[in-house]
């Protein structure tokens, strides 16, 4: 055990007191310059779409510029790695998503950020369930036909997905494991090229949210067979559920949430969490989100740590039982 003279711990003390002091004064002064908020996907997709407009819409509240910095790959671990490591002072913000902080950890080994100690959650801020959809190279008109014809040619039929480890993947998983079918995965960097690919016949399922494959389901480029929530969005009222297409137990509504590098000041994520929730009640906040199948959310930052628990204890448990593993 180290020894220390008195006259060193009380310069200890008084140091320790100082930095208090000015850590107190250096959150009150926040924000003093422009923020960058990290968004684990390409632009394009639900995942930009909010975002943007939190970024746009924190911008004005916080009297600073709030840059958007996309940085997909590696099932969103890029993203989070970026956060995890960026200084604890505010200036970086990160979108974070179910995929990444509650199924991504019980997929991979070796992620360099922890789910738990690395962030700092904020508050869940929006939320969009996802759509199965086929294109023209399949026959099926409703997803008890895509079901079968898939357990006609094991293996032979594919879905993409917007990423490895992502709750695109993951619902594609459990959609397989409920059915009893094989289907080949063919993850992307983002729902745009996911989409893409569905649309150039380059795979032929697609599980994506909502906001990114209801334009193309309405324009008739694409058949959607269900979606995985518990009611029928208003964009696709001929869409039915997936309890409705005789499938109970695939509902998923991915989260997304703001979350700060962890030993951030409790001043700072007090005062975003007031901000965010002043744009959740915004009615320009609801009417944007609604035209894009997205729902308003807003919770404390104690509510949103305990929905990353218990989602990634749920996540788990879907992750054992399909044995999907990232390498």
């Amino acid at each position: 055990m180290p020894s220390f003279s008195f006259r060193e711990l009380t310069r200890r003390l008084a140091f320790g007191a100082l930095m208090l002091v000015s850590g107190a004064a250096w959150s009150a002064d926040w924000p003093s310059k422009p923020l960058t908020l990290i968004i684990p996907f390409p632009p394009g997709g639900g995942a930009d779409t909010i975002g943007r407009y939190y970024a746009e819409q924190l911008s004005g509240t916080l009297g600073q510029p709030v840059v958007v910095d996309n940085k997909p790959g590696a099932g969103t671990a890029i993203a989070a790695e970026a956060a995890a490591k960026a200084a604890p002072d505010g200036y970086t913000l990160s979108l974070a998503t179910a995929g990444q902080l509650a199924i991504l950890p019980n997929l991979a080994e070796g992620l360099r950020f922890d789910p738990e100690k690395s962030f700092v959650p904020v508050s869940v801020v929006a939320s969009i369930p996802n759509v199965i959809a086929v294109n023209g190279n399949l026959k099926a008109t409703s997803l008890q036909e895509l079901i079968a014809d898939s357990k006609a040619r094991p293996g032979a039929i594919s879905y993409s997905s917007c990423g490895n480890g992502t709750l695109c993947h993951l619902t594609g998983e459990l959609f397989k494991s409920l059915a009893g079918v094989d289907l080949l995965h063919v993850p992307y960097k983002g729902s745009a090229p996911a989409i893409t690919a569905l649309l150039g016949g380059e795979v032929d399922v697609s599980v994506d949210t909502l906001t990114i494959l209801a334009p193309q389901i309405s324009a008739g480029k694409v058949r959607g067979l269900a979606l995985t929530s518990a009611q029928r969005s208003p964009l696709l009222p001929d869409v039915p559920t997936a309890a409705e297409a005789g499938l109970p137990g695939l509902e998923t509504s991915g989260w997304f949430g703001i979350v700060l590098p962890a030993k951030t000041p409790e001043a700072i994520v007090e005062r975003l969490n007031g901000e965010i929730g002043k744009i959740a009640r915004s009615p320009l906040t609801a009417e944007r989100f609604e035209q894009n199948g997205i729902t308003v959310e807003y919770t404390t930052p104690e509510a949103f740590a305990e929905i990353i628990r218990n989602d990634r204890a749920r996540w788990g448990e879907v992750a054992k039982a399909s044995g999907a593993r990232i390498e």
